[in-house]
């Protein structure tokens, strides 16, 4: 979790706290590979945009805190975006309509690819100058949300060319001259794009990478294997993580249209991005101009350039998950209504209507964290920690939607060939993996609230442990007393003072009792996490690496206090009532999560009575979401 140095030795402390606490040299050396990658990412952000000035990690470990960082500001418009936006939503509303959004292999089809890009549907994050529209991560994220109710895999899509794949890699890094060579082609659709990275040997795990390329006079001769990149296929542009002189590093690389000795594609079985390319990729002495190398700067390595993009993919994915919800909401109201038992609709009995009014909650939330976290981005945060929660809530609510909503109130019917849960339930749960699993992106998350006060208090106590030979200090021995008394000193005093001094967070109030409540509740359950997430790393202390499950339940906290905060302010600024009572809901489910209690009556009543108003009045989120007939009509 650090970088310091210790002052005997050539470990750095993080490889010493690591080995302390159980790890071999070798892990604790690949996890202070990552952690360096980590920091370069870090240093490309001016100070006030980074992780300890991020919302979040103010929230926790300040006493002053702004309400309205957490609070989604306007977004203003861009009419071109919007013209892009628009007809880009038409031609994927009118193949879906017309039954030709797919060819005869199942994948989304070339001249649908083809006609999104000549409106410049695969351009808009690219620069002007590069012949994109300049679409801000906010104006992109809502389209992603739009297009996702029409067709998820197409909007996942413009996620992977646009996000993760090599425009970002390109237009952040690469010099003008392979701007000028790349972007324009990655704007217009004439080479659509993936990122390679993962590996069949790394996944998690970035250090194992085994993909190297090795200089030959003007060109790279590439040599290894890459696994699961989506969107991958002849012809299409790669940003390609591999080895150079043992160092990551990024080669633009444009495919070959076809196959050959050197390139080859490896096919297998996926149930999951069923309608997209998701192959292997072979390289064997495979060549790549040397001009191709993208450069991210001194110090810092291929790994720098991964790690940039993953933030907007992360916040794409629950943008999708936002639109794949309305698509199932869409579909559940008409079936609620049709589907008898015992001579009443289901949409009568308080289960499905309390799945209904559970649906809106989640969709709001995704909303809520959607916009919030692409507006940080737009204003130049990293926003590591706030798109990892975007991510994970996401996904999970996605996950949670398709199978304990959607799919039990469909029952068998859930099963057919041409039912949304059917025809999807795998692209429904492959999200939790997608940018990172879920529990170790909570880790993670973990890792980067609570590295500075690390620093700060804990790592002058590891170093002194470290020196010293030992995991745990005798407090009757004198040498550690005498040896600790500085920095045991220092974080005493830090405790004093956190305990006697009160968070003050900016003023903020709303119409809504409920939703008011509920933003006060979450300002304080996370002024509160400081205190009791320092108190952990007191207990586990060089151990706390290895506590995963305690490292999840920590994360887990701050992030169910986050996503009920920020979703309450978001819903506040609604005139809607029913987006309203549908954050209400959410909010309530969040904070019996933190509290570890059960649904009260009057919660019951309040969901149900939010699913009877939707199943009997609509919600104005559903407007132009179109569901698919009922299927085995009775």
């Amino acid at each position: 979790m650090a970088t310091l140095k210790p002052e005997k030795g050539n470990e750095s402390f993080a490889e010493v706290a690591l080995r302390l606490g159980g790890a071999s040299r070798d892990e604790a050396h690949r996890t202070g590979v990552v952690d360096s990658a980590d920091d370069q990412v870090e240093a490309m952000f001016d100070a006030k945009y980074q992780t300890i000035n991020s919302p979040v990690h103010c929230a926790v470990w300040e006493k002053r805190i702004r309400t309205e960082s957490f609070e989604v500001q306007p977004m203003p418009q861009n009419e071109s975006v919007s013209r892009v936006v628009a007809q880009s939503l038409e031609i994927v509303r009118k193949h879906r309509d017309e039954g030709t959004l797919l060819g005869t292999d199942g994948k989304i089809a070339g001249t649908v690819l083809a006609e999104l890009g000549s409106v410049g549907y695969w351009g808009l994050l690219v620069e002007p100058t590069f012949g994109g529209s300049g679409a801000s991560m906010r104006a992109f994220a809502e389209m992603i949300t739009q297009m996702a109710t029409i067709d998820p895999t197409v909007a996942g899509l413009a996620s992977v060319h646009g996000c993760i794949g090599a425009v970002d890699p390109v237009q952040s890094f690469g010099s003008v001259e392979q701007k000028v060579r790349f972007l324009p082609k990655l704007a217009d659709g004439r080479r659509l794009s993936a990122f390679a990275l993962t590996e069949p040997n790394a996944g998690s795990d970035l250090t194992a990478l085994r993909t190297h390329a090795e200089l030959d006079m003007d060109e790279y001769v590439v040599n290894g294997e890459k696994l699961f990149i989506t969107n991958a296929a002849p012809g299409r542009t790669i940003g390609l993580v591999c080895l150079i002189d043992g160092k990551p590093s990024v080669l633009v690389v444009d495919l070959p249209k076809q196959t050959n000795d050197h390139f080859q594609i490896k096919q297998y079985g996926i149930y999951a991005l069923r309608r997209a390319h998701n192959v292997g990729l072979v390289f064997k002495d495979f060549r790549v101009p040397v001009e191709n190398l993208l450069r991210p700067g001194d110090q810092r390595d291929g790994l720098t350039i991964a790690y940039h993009g993953l933030n907007l993919g992360r916040v794409s994915l629950c943008a999708n998950a936002a639109g794949a919800m309305r698509w199932m909401l869409a579909e559940m109201l008409p079936w609620g209504e049709y589907r008898q038992t015992y001579g009443q609709a289901i949409d009568r009995r308080e289960l499905v209507r309390r799945r209904i009014g559970r649906m809106a909650g989640l969709i709001v939330a995704c909303d809520a964290l959607t916009a919030w976290c692409a507006g940080l981005l737009d204003q130049g945060y990293r926003g590591e920690m706030e798109c990892i929660i975007a991510k994970i809530f996401g996904s999970e609510s996605q996950k949670e939607a398709a199978i304990e909503l959607l799919m039990k109130t469909h029952g068998g019917r859930s099963f057919l060939e041409g039912h949304l849960f059917g025809d999807n339930v795998h692209d429904f749960l492959a999200p939790c993996i997608y940018e990172g699993e879920g529990e170790m992106l909570g880790m993670a998350f973990l890792k980067s609230l609570i590295k500075q006060h690390g620093k700060d208090y804990f790592e002058p106590i590891g170093r002194t442990l470290g020196e010293l030979g030992v995991q745990k200090p005798n407090p009757l021995n004198p040498r550690h007393a005498w040896a600790l008394r500085s920095p045991l000193s220092r974080y005493a005093w830090w405790n004093v003072r956190q305990r006697v001094t009160p968070a003050r967070w900016t003023p903020y109030r709303s119409k809504h009792r409920n939703l008011n409540r509920h933003v006060h509740y979450a300002q304080n359950a996370l002024s509160r996490c400081g205190m009791s997430i320092s108190s952990k790393m007191t207990k586990y202390q060089l151990t706390l690496a290895d506590r995963q499950c305690r490292m999840s339940a920590m994360s887990a906290e701050v992030q169910n206090a986050v996503v009920m905060l920020v979703t309450g302010l978001y819903a506040s600024r609604s005139s809607d009532d029913v987006t309203k009572a549908a954050a209400d809901a959410m909010c309530r489910e969040l904070r019996r999560r933190i509290e570890g209690s059960k649904p009260s009556d009057d919660d019951f009543r309040q969901v149900t009575h939010l699913g009877e108003q939707i199943s009997q009045s609509g919600w104005r989120e559903l407007t132009g979401v179109t569901a698919g007939g009922i299927l085995m009509r009775y």
